[in-house]
């Protein structure tokens, strides 16, 4: 199944979302169940969130996922939601 995970960054995150982005790059290319994924932008183009396409057997395989991710267990995140996805173009 495939899941889209869109994660919003905390306010003024910007330094811990640079801190730990090697490992979560290193994270993303490691694993088999990212499909594709990439940073949201705000207007002035600063980073501010990630969009990630998983996957995944289940919706429990996609939180795992999530948990492990190195954003996360950093802390950078205001919200993250995962949201069954349907792919119809790409």
């Amino acid at each position: 199944m495939l899941v889209a995970l869109i994660a919003h960054d905390k306010p003024g995150a910007l330094p811990v979302r640079q801190e730990n982005r090697p490992a979560h790059v290193a994270y993303l290319k490691d694993s088999t169940a990212v499909q594709q994924a990439g940073p949201l932008l705000d207007a002035a183009g600063d980073m501010v969130g990630s969009l990630i396409i998983l996957d995944v057997k289940d919706m429990d395989e996609a939180r795992l996922w999530a948990a492990a991710d190195p954003y996360g267990k950093a802390g950078l995140f205001a919200s993250v939601d995962l949201i069954p996805w349907n792919r119809v173009i790409g």
